[in-house]
């Protein structure tokens, strides 16, 4: 029997009944006076116990992944590198807190980072950055906390007239962005990569969903409630951009996430692919429903049905045009109960959507299985995105020289599977990306 399947739970279960059962039985005969009826008590009592919540963790674990076979729950947990598959059906080191000031991204405080981010301190032009700020949303109001990791090369001169690609990393829920950068390590990881080359120089921005917590929202503009979707598509891509040399282009902006973070990273990218145009999805779920946790989702009155079935990407991809994304999807054969949603998912896609998969054999809906698909996961997006891109001075004719007259050094050329070299962009009036940093 599998740690996961319903047998194993209905198994637990029924032993637990059955020690109750025997409990209930045989109390009287242990009710009599004597040091061996006082031991027997104890230890029917204990062994009832130890059924029962044995029978409730089995039921907890089938339905949430934690462990996914019994060798996991022993420790033997698999470690072995995983590979991206082409799918059939698509064609940091902490410096400091923040020094970022604005309307949109503000100073996030101490948030004892040096505890958060494991990479050894140094300049950050060396070792990067990671800053903790407040995202600030001008059209819903909302205020959301946010680590940002800036690559080494943000801070060179080679770079300094270089607009960035970003990817926007969601937590699941009820986490928090100290889970994606001490449980999954994005800016950790990120760093390892460039570090060895394997990872053109990316900004990562590590938020939550949960805009409205405790409430889980989904990544749903509720009607009457909060406006996650436009908080995650319009207002953060803003923010960002208007603090931070980030790329202006959609192929320049990709999302990822684990679990409902992932399912939101998916619903992004679809849904919103004049923003982000690639997507790495980590056990997600393709279809948002209503739960205890969410509350009602998507209102009342005859629209209820087309907001169901626009958040349904299964029936998106049956019944709306197919947008021109890239999305990655990552499931464990074994130990996940979403791996035949990722299979009909797979399939399903077709051009001018792209769609491939990391699915290891054995894993389970928990950290060390998303820390294992992590790595293969960023250097697949890495190439996906549009790579630094030049901003053009106000005066053309000096493009060629810096101040004093030397030539502008030439930054590193993008990986191979980019979508592009190096492209010239306008500087925009107001951005402040240059201006701040």
């Amino acid at each position: 029997m599998g740690l996961t399947s319903r047998t194993t739970v209905y198994a637990t279960a029924a032993v637990a009944v059955l020690c109750v059962a025997l409990l209930v039985w045989l109390w009287p005969r242990f009710a009599r006076p004597g040091l061996w009826q006082v031991l027997g008590r104890l230890a029917v009592i204990g062994v009832t116990q130890v059924t029962i919540v044995a029978a409730f963790a089995c039921a907890v674990n089938s339905s949430y992944q934690f462990f996914g076979s019994w060798k996991e729950l022993f420790g033997d947990v698999d470690t072995a590198p995983v590979g991206v598959t082409q799918a059939a059906g698509g064609g940091g080191s902490v410096t400091g807190v923040s020094s970022v000031h604005g309307a949109l991204v503000q100073p996030g405080g101490d948030q004892q980072l040096n505890r958060v981010d494991g990479l050894p301190d140094g300049p950050a032009a060396t070792v990067g950055r990671v800053e903790s700020v407040k995202i600030v949303g001008r059209r819903t109001g909302v205020v959301d906390p946010a680590f940002v990791y800036l690559p080494p090369q943000y801070f060179q001169k080679a770079y300094h007239r270089m607009r960035f690609p970003v990817i926007v990393a969601l937590s699941g829920y009820p986490g928090s962005i100290f889970n994606l950068a001490q449980h999954l390590r994005v800016s950790q990881t990120a760093g390892e990569l460039q570090a060895k080359g394997q990872m053109q120089p990316t900004i990562m921005v590590m938020i939550r969903p949960t805009v409205a917590p405790p409430r889980d929202t989904e990544c749903v503009d509720v009607p009457g409630g909060p406006q996650t979707e436009t908080f995650l598509a319009k207002d953060l891509p803003e923010a960002i951009r208007s603090a931070y040399r980030a790329g202006h282009d959609a192929g320049s902006w990709g999302v990822m996430g684990y679990s409902s973070g992932g399912s939101c990273a998916l619903q992004l990218t679809m849904r919103d692919p004049g923003v982000y145009t690639t997507a790495a999805a980590l056990s997600p779920d393709y279809k948002v429903k209503d739960d205890p946790t969410t509350g009602n989702l998507f209102g009342s009155g005859p629209d209820r049905q087309a907001r169901v079935d626009g958040h349904d990407l299964m029936w998106r991809l049956k019944h709306l045009p197919v947008p021109q994304v890239s999305v990655l999807v990552a499931n464990s054969r074994h130990g996940e109960k979403g791996y035949p949603q990722t299979e009909a998912f797979i399939k399903a896609v077709r051009a001018p959507m792209r769609v491939v998969s990391i699915l290891p054999e054995n894993g389970s809906h928990n950290f060390p299985t998303w820390v294992r698909e992590m790595p293969a996961a960023l250097k697949w997006m890495n190439g996906q995105l549009n790579f630094p891109q030049d901003v053009v001075p106000r005066h053309p004719a000096k493009r060629s020289t810096e101040a004093g007259g030397a030539s502008r050094p030439t930054p590193a050329a993008p990986a191979p599977g980019g979508h592009g070299s190096l492209r010239a962009e306008g500087t925009e009036p107001g951005s402040g990306a240059t201006a701040r940093r």
